[in-house]
């Protein structure tokens, strides 16, 4: 999500900011900009370039705007889902963008549907539209904090008005959200790389539980709810976010390094060179050559010109992705004890192939090293690992693993090792959902 106030050119800035986030989502994207009377929409199915290729920005005039990439994670992807949405009533609109999940939408959209709401899409943002107009409140700050108060889950909300935005995280703060300044202006990003790209600075991260109000007159900041120990996502330092981006205080580019290290140290493998997969890994992969003393070399090169595998929609797509994707180098690889050093194995699809290729290119043996632990459990805060089923560390030890992808040798980073690279101090401010690694959810539902 990216969002901006006070910018006479707030289309465009938000328009690069989405570029900055398009590894976030590549399914969609969209952004609705104010004049401070009317709320415009311009949205669509694609990447940024291919949405606003067809936007006409002269017509996109406004001082304010919020923007949204999407991959479709819960099997929503029709067209009239695609965010930001627009609530329009005779006492006003507003606009909601969203990331995360709201874990028991399910018993609120029967509530709502039993008090006589039609709701048009299965996204969670048209929850909260309808929490928020039936408070009675309008849409303000208390009827928001009412609203946000029904919901259990991992969520990062940005909501625009004609007069203000507002900005909301969940109470143990799961997703990240920031704000910086560009001139007068605010803006509100899921990482900080979106402020580089526009040439904003950072100010704060947004605190868990903290609404705030953004408008001409300054920005003010209230709780809808106690704040809880903070427990940001670890895959969004594992694979998810940018390694330019600094997420809780902590550069993603650096952890990811760190955690090559400490993997390095808890698994040595004897070796000629080690390689990373793009993008991701190439941090950790830097990270155990350090620790190991040995070389680190390109052994696989990533096409620029294909999305993320791990989001695609369906496994076939998957499996297609990465052909596409990726190919090693032979003269890198052909005749050497390669360490390959990936991010995570989800389904195995992507690992599999990789390891196939580095072999058929000659390499004498490929030890795959995990810079994070294996991942059994479903997420169900906003990322598409709905089902251990689809999880191959749920369903396979670690041997069966290294030989379904075909590995000589496969170890993967213990949760210590990923909480020391991440975590700076055990403080309420600090700490990491590990709940896809260790099944210890720091959201139930009850």
């Amino acid at each position: 999500m990216f969002g901006i106030w006070g910018h006479d050119q707030a289309a465009a800035i938000t328009y690069y900011g989405l570029h900055a986030l398009q590894h976030r989502g590549q399914e969609s994207a969209g952004v609705v900009i104010t004049d401070g009377e009317t709320l415009k929409l311009h949205r669509g199915v694609g990447l940024v370039n291919d949405v606003f290729k067809r936007a006409d920005f002269s017509e996109l005039s406004g001082h304010a705007a919020i923007g949204h990439v999407r991959y479709a994670g819960k099997g929503d992807r029709e067209v009239d889902a695609v965010q930001p949405l627009v609530f329009r009533s005779q006492k006003g609109s507003f606009a909601v963008a969203h990331n995360g999940n709201i874990m028991n939408s399910y018993t609120l959209r029967g509530e709502l549907e039993d008090m006589g709401s039609i709701l048009q899409t299965t996204s969670d943002p048209e929850i909260l539209a309808h929490l928020i107009k039936r408070t009675g409140k309008g849409t303000t700050e208390e009827a928001i904090s009412d609203a946000l108060q029904k919901i259990v889950g991992a969520y990062a909300f940005l909501m625009l008005k004609e007069d203000c935005m507002f900005v909301a995280l969940d109470p143990r703060g799961i997703r990240p959200l920031s704000i910086g300044r560009l001139g007068d202006a605010y803006v509100v990003a899921s990482e900080t790389c979106a402020f580089d790209i526009v040439g904003a600075t950072f100010e704060r991260e947004v605190l868990p539980g903290e609404l705030l109000t953004i408008s001409d007159d300054g920005i003010k900041t209230n709780r809808f709810a106690f704040r809880e120990a903070r427990r940001i996502c670890g895959m969004e330092y594992v694979y998810l976010s940018r390694p330019d981006s600094n997420l809780n205080h902590v550069n993603v580019h650096a952890s990811r390094k760190k955690m090559g290290m400490e993997l390095a140290k808890e698994a040595p493998v004897e070796a000629d060179v080690v390689t990373g997969v793009p993008d991701s890994s190439i941090s950790a992969a830097i990270g155990y050559a350090e620790q190991s003393g040995l070389p680190y070399e390109m052994g696989v090169i990533k096409n620029r010109y294909i999305g993320r595998t791990f989001i695609q929609p369906t496994q076939q797509l998957r499996e297609q992705g990465v052909k596409m994707k990726l190919t090693p180098v032979r003269g890198i690889v052909e005749g050497k004890r390669v360490v390959m050093i990936d991010d995570s194995i989800v389904r195995g699809t992507t690992c599999k192939r990789i390891v196939k290729m580095i072999k058929e290119a000659g390499a004498k043996e490929v030890h795959v090293r995990i810079a994070s632990p294996h991942i059994e459990n479903p997420c169900f805060y906003g990322i598409d690992m709905k089902t251990k089923e689809e999880l191959i560390a749920a369903n396979n030890s670690i041997d069966e693993i290294r030989e379904i992808i075909g590995a000589d040798s496969l170890a993967y980073l213990s949760r210590e090792g990923l909480e020391n690279a991440i975590v700076k101090e055990k403080s309420i401010n600090q700490g990491i959902c590990t709940a896809c690694f260790t099944g210890e959810y720091p959201v139930q539902l009850k």
